[in-house]
């Protein structure tokens, strides 16, 4: 069976964290593909779990050295994923990677034939500004920014294989886990 890159993308604060998190949990077969960033860590992060933490000099000469699948810059840090791990890990298992919709679509044309997009939408605008909001790791600038982007981002819809709208965890991890095993009948 061919192993497959299954990436999340959708607005900040959709909760496709918390969803990658239920999937890792009750799949052990997955394997997390752990992104870098140049941005300052958020409370309770840890270098190499939530992200790796780079310099920008750092980031930098890994875009020189090729060492990224996908790469963007946005709300002034740039954010990657490592091309040597995904490639790694799917020789012997599915990859989840949560990642924006401008690095998913990098990575489908990087990875046609292995990379499943799927866009986790929020049930509301109201309920997206909530969940931010509460959040409370935003300033109020950055928060404005996070919500000019989610129109660019939910425009990408037509380019992604999948959408689920995350209006309940638990109906929307279900339906992650009945697109992961549809695809993987297709490898069959």
């Amino acid at each position: 069976m061919n192993h497959l890159l299954f990436v999340l993308s959708g607005p900040s604060g959709v909760g496709k964290g918390t969803l990658v998190r239920e999937l890792m949990r009750e799949d052990p077969t997955l394997a997390l593909s752990v992104s870098c960033t140049t941005r300052a860590p958020r409370r309770g992060e840890v270098d190499g779990r939530e992200y790796y933490f780079l310099t920008e000099r750092e980031f930098r000469s890994r875009i020189d050295e090729n060492d990224f699948l996908e790469y963007d810059e946005h709300f002034g840090n740039f954010y990657g994923t490592p091309r040597s791990f995904v490639e790694r890990q799917l020789k012997e298992h599915n990859v989840i990677l949560e990642i924006d919709v401008v690095g998913g679509l990098n990575c489908k044309r990087m990875m046609p034939e292995a990379c499943v997009l799927i866009l986790i939408k929020p049930p509301s605008m109201e309920a997206l500004t909530d969940r931010l909001g509460h959040r409370g790791t935003e300033s109020p600038e950055a928060l404005r920014g996070r919500l000019s982007r989610v129109k660019y981002e939910l425009e990408q819809e037509p380019l992604y294989d999948y959408v689920v709208v995350n209006d309940d965890l638990a109906r929307a991890k279900r339906e992650l886990q009945e697109i992961i095993k549809r695809e993987n009948r297709k490898g069959e």
